[in-house]
């Protein structure tokens, strides 16, 4: 025992991040200076861009390996591979949705110099594997990180866009209610629900809909909670634009963000980094900063299919088609791996198929089935992309050009510059749906093809604002647009007494520091 201790408490100290002194280590063109305050924050000082971001990505190693190979075994669907019937359900629902099998077409949409860096940060991530002792969790769960890889950067804005989105949950939430008390009651509960509307749902059970929002839950849980503010510089001190965000997500440790700063020759960024991923996500470039709250957009939909009676097609608006299937191993550790069938329609996969049989009550033969459409899970995603060109403008009007190709998931983004100009950008794809009925509140019927998406929002014709007369802008997850805007960002919003009391103290104040 005594032994195992000592091996223990060695094992702890021999990975300690190295905070002093020097490191040798390939792949370098010229020395990398890397200084940590008495925070433990990282300020990165290199002569290139690629030996910035490669050390960068050797101090996220660093400091939070274990973090990073959690996160990307939780998008690849393999966290049973070293939690074994623990990480089962979470892989089953990351293999459905086949968050990580759109990383490799992301990569390929990736323009040189947002590669080059992506490349740079994994060689920096796989320069502390091999030649660092690492953290103690891999060695009390017996295994080694596989090399970092690009596509392994790249499903960070997936999972986030899953914990920020929450449309589909509360669709569940209202097709519950409506089956266990009908369309009339459920409606005093939300008034946006006509009491009138088509009951898609009528024929799922309140069980069946209760266990499948339960099953997703457990492994998706939005959490959402942001503030950002900016004003104009006739309100401050200084003359010059103030900007304000707090993206306060859920508790957790370690902590989500990590904060680090970084500069390389033309290029200094400080702020919001995440383990696992080389953007500053929001912070500060010397001649701009910007900040992130979550829309609320609705960009998810559910759609409730029909399938034919020898469940290998379903019914739309032109007669059956087919669904398209995969087959998914799941190895699982202590136990025998687990075969599982994914299915998608032209909608989306097939989330009900995460639920055995057994619990797929009260639906008839043949099972009906349930279909997640989200922009998230759009192929030719360009958001990569556009964060790269994004903390890299040096105006608010470059910034918000940049936008353009921010996909997923919707996002408002403020920026102020140090030329005086201020802005917001609701940036992201918002589905249009063939009939303006359609409100995204509950489940629809997939077959008859009333509530498709036609395509996207124009960019547009989304919310923005740059440098409005107030002098103030101001976002805290609040309704962003009134009820007769010609696009359906969304039917409801919460509350909104947070950006109310932003108003309220900023209201009228000047010589704000």
């Amino acid at each position: 025992v005594l032994a195992f201790v000592a091996y223990l408490a060695a094992s702890t100290f021999m990975a300690l991040p190295k905070t002093d002194g020097s490191v040798q280590i390939a792949g370098i063109s010229a020395p990398i200076t890397i200084t940590r305050d008495e925070r433990g924050v990282p300020w990165i000082e290199a002569r290139s861009a690629a030996d910035a971001y490669l050390a960068l990505g050797y101090v996220h190693a660093q400091d939070r390996l274990f973090q990073m190979e959690m996160m990307r075994r939780a998008g690849q669907g393999r966290l049973s591979e070293i939690l074994g019937p623990l990480g089962v359900g979470s892989d089953k629902i990351m293999r459905t949705l086949g968050v990580y099998r759109l990383s490799p077409e992301s990569v390929s949409k990736l323009e040189p110099e947002a590669r080059a860096v992506l490349e740079a940060y994994a060689a920096g991530v796989n320069a502390y594997i091999t030649t660092a002792s690492l953290p103690l969790e891999f060695k009390l769960l017996f295994f080694k990180p596989d090399p970092w890889v690009v596509a392994d950067s790249l499903v960070w804005q997936k999972l986030m866009g899953l914990q920020l989105s929450s449309n589909w949950p509360e669709e569940l939430s209202r097709a519950a209610l409506t089956a266990k008390l009908g369309p009339a009651r459920a409606a005093a509960l939300f008034p946006d629900v006509a009491a009138t509307s088509p009951v898609t749902v009528a024929s799922l059970s309140f069980d069946t809909i209760t266990q499948l929002r339960a099953a997703m839950l457990s492994v998706v849980q939005p959490t959402l909670a942001s503030n950002e503010w900016a004003v104009s510089g006739s309100r401050t001190v200084t003359g010059a634009p103030l900007l304000a965000n707090d993206p306060h997500l859920g508790f957790q440790s370690p902590n989500l963000w990590y904060l680090a700063g970084l500069s390389y020759p033309g290029v200094t960024l400080t702020g919001a980094t995440s383990p696992g991923v080389p953007y500053h996500l929001f912070g500060h470039n010397g001649s701009l900063a910007w900040g992130i709250t979550t829309t609320h957009g609705d960009t998810q939909d559910l759609f409730v299919e029909m399938p034919t009676a020898d469940n290998a097609s379903y019914q739309t608006p032109g007669g059956p088609a087919p669904f398209v299937t995969r087959q998914e191993i799941i190895a699982v550790r202590f136990g025998q791996p687990l075969s599982i069938t994914v299915r998608t329609t032209r909608h989306g996969p097939v989330i009900s198929d995460i639920l055995p049989l057994s619990d797929l009550v009260g639906l008839g033969p043949p099972q009906k089935v349930v279909a997640l459409a989200t922009s998230l899970l759009v192929p030719d995603d360009d958001t990569n992309n556009a964060i790269f060109d994004m903390v890299r403008a040096t105006t608010v009007e470059q910034f918000g050009e940049a936008t353009r190709r921010f996909h997923a998931p919707q996002q408002n983004l403020m920026v102020a510059d140090t030329k005086g100009s201020i802005g917001y950008f609701a940036a992201g794809r918002v589905p249009v749906r063939k009939s303006k009925t359609c409100d995204g509140l509950l489940p629809v019927d997939g077959a008859t093809g009333t509530c498709d998406w036609m395509g996207w929002a124009a960019f547009e014709s989304l919310p923005q604002s740059i440098s409005p007369p107030s002098g103030v802008l101001i976002n805290a997850n609040n309704k962003i647009v009134p009820d007769d805007y010609p696009v359906l960002i969304a039917k409801e919003w919460p509350e909104g007494y947070r950006a109310q009391r932003i108003e309220e103290t900023l209201a009228g104040r000047s010589g704000l520091t």
